[in-house]
């Protein structure tokens, strides 16, 4: 009787493994093309590298961040031989900090990438274009973010605290004494604050810090103990230097320390003044954020007699302008607090013809009250996953135009396929550069009933 075999219980069928790339393994690459993200794409040994800051046809050298079978993400560590496209990086800490991948691109081919990423996704998965393209929407491509979270960290084996944005690929924090993306008025909070937090007794409590400017500037911190009366007059003098208001979020939600000061931002070509909260969404790019209102407004073309419905509305961005030129907005959000705050913006508006309703927008429209009388127009502006459930009820509204805002180009492209079954056709779609010097696409898209 033959030994019976063992040791072969485990082994894969078809053959050895290939040995896994580990992480930070440096490797010499030929980059043949840009992937949508704006990454570079090479091919090496049955594996294909996506290479952060990296452009088509250069040659570098990129360090391993991750991989996963035959597929292998890394970054740019050298250039050997550069593209014609290629700009010195603005930021001194391109390549670390995670935020702007694609800064070594000059402004005019970021906002080209862009473009192909939105057609590319609406050919391919839809199978449509535009009857028109609208140019981009752009602004300054610096010195635009007027919202940023700032990572804060104790390292207990370092005994120091680590303070600024998250580095690409991975959890580290690099340390960030100035961000260019930032308005201005946040600068010089950014630049002081490490040595503001590395002041307080408690460094291992601290969870993020998160700087706003509207109308007026904001310093939030997150703390996951109580304050000590020293540490508290730290941060109230670090504020008062910077002319800021001091947020806490402890237990609960966020809480101004002085309970009489107001924070918001204006929306100035509609005399609009919108209550803000921090940890509230908001457009982070004010500028590009007052020309997509415009330009929604200008594509919807609401007239005084119509009913319009504003889905995902957040704080009013839209329902508040819109109500301007309506007979009636009727506005909804996932979000109860966010419904209340958009209804107490209306009112200190003076805006009256404005209804806000609170309904779960990842599920089908039910037979809400707010939906039966119908719609002209609808205006959506919804998250990353964005909102095939809604879209497939809309045709039943009777909306004869609708205006998609979109912060993912694939979802949009997903949920254009059955707006165009419902009998909607893409008239008009454009990108919106809300994040200049990273490879993020907004658009807008016009849809009209046939």
């Amino acid at each position: 009787m033959a030994k019976p075999v063992r040791g072969l219980r485990f082994q894969p069928s078809g053959g050895s493994r290939a040995a896994q790339i580990p992480v930070g393994k440096k490797q010499r690459l030929t980059i043949e093309r840009l992937a949508n993200d704006g990454r570079g794409i090479a091919f090496l040994e049955g594996r294909t590298w996506f290479v952060v800051g990296a452009l088509a046809g250069e040659e570098v050298e990129a360090r391993v961040l991750g991989a996963h079978g035959k597929v292998v993400e890394a970054r740019t560590e050298r250039v050997f031989s550069a593209s014609d496209l290629r700009r010195p990086a603005p930021c001194a800490h391109a390549g670390r900090c995670g935020g702007c991948s694609v800064q070594h691109l000059p402004h005019d081919e970021q906002l080209a990438l862009k473009q192909r990423m939105l057609a590319e996704q609406l050919s391919r998965v839809a199978g449509v274009e535009p009857e028109e393209w609208a140019p981009p929407l752009s602004g300054p491509e610096f010195g635009y973010r007027r919202r940023a979270r700032v990572a804060v960290r104790w390292d207990a084996k370092a005994k120091k605290l680590e303070v600024g944005f998250r580095a690409a690929g991975s959890q580290d924090i690099v340390a960030i004494d100035e961000c260019p993306v930032l308005v201005q008025p946040l600068q010089p909070i950014m630049s002081r604050l490490p040595a503001m937090l590395q002041r307080l007794s408690k460094p291992q409590a601290l969870g993020h810090v998160e700087l706003f400017s509207g109308s007026a500037i904001a310093v939030l911190l997150r703390h996951m103990a109580p304050l000590s009366a020293a540490d508290l007059e730290i941060l109230q003098a670090f504020c008062a230097f910077h002319e800021a208001q001091l947020w806490l979020h402890g237990e609960g939600e966020p809480q101004p320390v002085d309970p009489g000061q107001a924070l918001g931002y204006r929306l100035e070509p509609w005399n609009l003044q919108l209550a803000y909260r921090p940890g509230d969404f908001v457009q982070v790019n004010a500028g590009v954020n007052e020309a997509m209102v415009a330009q929604a407004l200008e594509w919807l073309a609401p007239q005084a007699d119509e009913r319009v419905l504003d889905l995902f509305c957040g704080l009013g961005n839209f329902a508040l302008p819109l109500a301007q030129n309506v007979r009636e907005v009727v506005a909804v959000e996932g979000v109860a607090t966010m419904v209340a705050r958009a209804a107490e913006n209306a009112a200190s508006n003076n805006l009256h013809n404005t209804r806000f309703f609170q309904a779960d927008l990842s599920q089908p429209l039910s037979d809400a009250e707010w939906a039966r009388e119908g719609f002209s127009a609808v205006l959506l502006d919804p998250p990353r996953d964005g909102a095939f459930e809604v879209v497939r009820k809309l045709a039943s509204l009777g909306a004869k135009r609708l205006v998609y805002v979109s912060c993912n180009p694939a979802t949009l492209a997903r949920d254009t396929v059955e707006l165009v079954r419902q009998g909607y056709r893409l008239k008009r779609a454009g990108i919106l550069d809300m994040f200049p010097q990273t490879a993020h696409v907004e658009a807008m898209a016009l849809f009209e009933a046939s």
